[in-house]
């Protein structure tokens, strides 16, 4: 079968590339076409463009780049139709790809499946009317999207587990390097513990939330090393600017083995509180936003949710702090962050949350259980 795949970002590379290793399992004859990343291309397919042309976020950026957006949506859709794949999946994303959805069902007969669903349950719960129309298959990655998909809208969703559980537990299980060998082979201090930094996935967020996470944690260098995990879609020049003449370092394509060997740290609200935090690490999250009073208003009135980080929206509890709009300081953040590198009640009671966050995970193998389900709806329909 055919299988055209749309991803915006790295994390969705991640995941993406993942899912097709399992789809080729399954499916012995899979051809892949794609918009995605560097991990997607390794599996193989033909791959039209880089998801780093998409990676836009925040009204202005979005503004300034419509032509390439719009140009790129065309594209697309034209694509869509000449390649006539079994199914279009959907990774995330959902400004760009909900639409690609409309298109798709309005023009032809190809099912639309949604691999990662969209966070309308935090903003622009409008959205559901879209994907109930529009999308054939919905596969969640978070326990508290089941009710709120199937109960509050009644649109069955396919619970399939973790990806991010199950790609951390896989790389723990074959993580061998010491503490030693890690900081020789990064050209770091054996002899300070880690405070990394994870900022973002685009140069919006790094721009934004980076500055002020250097700045609050610049004052604990006398015992601890910063250190960047630098985005794969991102240049070292573009970091530069950042952290030249700073106490700070930057690694490469190697998240998983900072965090593994990490402190603490200081997070951008995503995919990577949770990753930090099933690492075991205890962070603060960061989002700085424009306007901060005015969003911190919007907040109370228009989020749906209570929390931003994926940490505490699974916990459904506050475990780790989270500054966003007016609450973003350096001040707050460098206050913060020093309560979690000091040993005590403070520091365990994050890291026994983790291990609640991780429990309500579970275990299953998400790409695996949605390649499976893809495959076996895809042979059933062409029965």
């Amino acid at each position: 079968m055919k299988y055209y795949i749309i991803v915006g970002e790295a994390s969705g590379d991640l995941h993406a590339s993942h899912l097709m290793a399992y789809l080729k399992k399954y499916d012995k004859d899979a051809q892949f076409r794609f918009i995605g990343g560097d991990m997607m291309a390794k599996e193989g397919g033909t791959q039209l463009k880089h998801y780093k042309d998409l990676a836009y976020m925040g009204i202005v950026p979005v503004l300034l780049h419509l032509r390439t957006i719009f140009s790129m949506m065309s594209f697309c859709k034209k694509d869509i139709l000449s390649f006539d794949p079994s199914v279009v999946i959907l990774v995330d994303y959902p400004g760009f790809n909900l639409k690609v959805a409309k298109f798709v069902k309005t023009k032809t007969q190809i099912p639309v499946y949604y691999y990662i669903s969209p966070k309308i349950w935090a903003w622009k719960e409008y959205r559901i009317k879209n994907i109930k129309r529009d999308v054939a298959e919905l596969f969640s990655i978070l326990p508290f999207e089941v009710p709120f998909y199937e109960k509050k809208h009644g649109y069955p969703v396919h619970y399939i587990g973790n990806p991010t559980a199950e790609e951390i537990l896989d790389f723990k299980q074959k993580y061998s390097e010491t503490w030693e060998e890690f900081c020789s082979s990064n050209n770091l201090s054996s002899k300070k513990h880690i405070i990394a930094l994870l900022s973002g996935s685009r140069k919006q967020e790094i721009k934004d939330n980076l500055p002020a996470m250097i700045e609050a944690a610049s004052r604990y260098t006398d015992n601890y090393q910063l250190v960047i995990a630098g985005a794969p879609a991102i240049a070292k020049e573009y970091y530069e600017k950042f952290i030249l003449g700073k106490p700070v370092k930057i690694i490469y394509d190697k998240t998983y083995s900072l965090l593994a060997n990490s402190y603490a740290a200081l997070v951008t609200s995503g995919t990577a509180t949770l990753e930090t935090g099933l690492f075991g690490v205890p962070q603060v999250v960061c989002y700085e936003t424009p306007i901060p009073k005015v969003i911190a208003l919007a907040r109370k009135i228009l989020i749906k949710v209570k929390y931003i980080s994926l940490i505490n929206l699974i916990a459904d509890k506050e475990i780790v702090k989270e500054l966003v709009a007016d609450t973003f300081t350096v001040e707050n953040i460098a206050d913060e962050l020093g309560k979690i590198i000091t040993e005590g009640e403070f520091r365990d009671k994050i890291i026994e949350g983790y291990k609640e966050v991780s429990k309500a995970l579970g275990d299953g193998c998400a790409p695996k259980n949605a390649a499976k389900i893809m495959v076996e709806l895809l042979q059933n329909k062409t029965e």
